[in-house]
């Protein structure tokens, strides 16, 4: 489901004195927005004060961390877990990636993502991106580990104990029917693959941000997606048309503005399992080589 921000259901602005401004993000201004507005929603800054936040691995996760905590993480490609990156599928090797963050209180903790998940109760917050969303606010999340990894933990920590899952995501990541390819993925089902046999766990229920709610969130202004893509860094970008009366869309336009010129995200320093090509796009060649790398995260610095 689309977030829902108290503001968003505030009076329709006077069509006469409605003002409109085109933008385009790239992926990473994108996530560069979207973080920003996930930072201040009011279930986080709660969550921060007196409960539990974790932020699990995710490209835009890294920004989120960075946001939440008010500095950079000094290598946000040690970050993330499964990754689609140099044209195919792969995952971070364990020896260089980092722990996802566990604010408690407001404070970074110790805490393992896993142990903080198993003592969700309400008001705590899982924060983690997709690789798939739908018009409908449904979105889905690739897995490369056959325990589900960190989105089965999260599922079972929103969905049984009741915490709150906010899913920050691009609107790059748009697919026309999350149902209709829930079951196209598996581990087993594919006789090539171009990088890491792949399975899909879905949600209905993750208050999903996109550019789209993150300008509202940040400014009142109302953002349309009306095209998508490009090149020349610009693949996958997204084009928005922004609505407002003056003054809230001169405040939105500076918004995007101020995230203009985020730089690309780099590919992991080591990937966990070889290029496809090097092993014949051999699904289970490349599922065995991921399952035998040690599981070594570093802490986050």
């Amino acid at each position: 489901m689309f977030y829902e921000h108290p503001q968003f259901k505030s009076e329709t602005p006077n069509p006469s004195k409605t003002e409109s401004a085109l933008a385009t993000l790239t992926p990473s201004e994108s996530k560069r927005l979207i973080a920003r507005a996930v930072a201040v929603l009011p279930e986080v800054k709660m969550a921060l004060h007196n409960g539990l936040v974790v932020v699990g691995w995710g490209t835009t996760n890294s920004f989120v961390a960075e946001e939440i905590q008010g500095h950079s993480i000094e290598d946000k490609s040690s970050f993330f877990s499964g990754v689609v990156a140099e044209g195919e599928l792969n995952a971070n090797h364990p020896d260089t990636k980092i722990f996802p963050m566990v604010f408690q209180h407001g404070k970074l903790s110790e805490i393992h993502q896993r142990a903080a998940l198993q003592g969700f109760k309400p008001g705590d917050i899982f924060i983690k991106g997709a690789n798939a969303l739908d018009i409908h606010g449904d979105i889905a999340i690739l897995l490369a580990a056959e325990n589900g990894g960190s989105a089965s933990d999260g599922w079972l920590a929103t969905c049984i104990r009741g915490g709150t899952f906010i899913c920050p995501v691009g609107l790059e990541k748009l697919v026309l029917s999350v149902s209709n390819v829930a079951n196209k993925c598996g581990f087993f089902r594919f006789k090539h693959s171009m990088g890491l046999p792949v399975s899909m766990i879905t949600f209905s229920t993750a208050k999903v941000v996109t550019e789209i709610q993150a300008i509202k969130v940040l400014s009142g202004a109302s953002a349309s997606h009306v095209a998508s893509g490009g090149i020349g860094g610009s693949e996958g970008g997204v084009t928005l048309v922004l609505e407002a009366e003056h003054d809230v869309l001169g405040k939105a336009f500076e918004i995007v503005k101020s995230v203009k010129g985020e730089p690309p995200m780099s590919p992991p320093r080591r990937y966990a399992a070889p290029q496809g090509a090097s092993v014949g796009y051999d699904p289970e060649i490349l599922r065995s080589a991921v399952q035998q790398a040690e599981p070594n995260p570093k802490p986050t610095p």
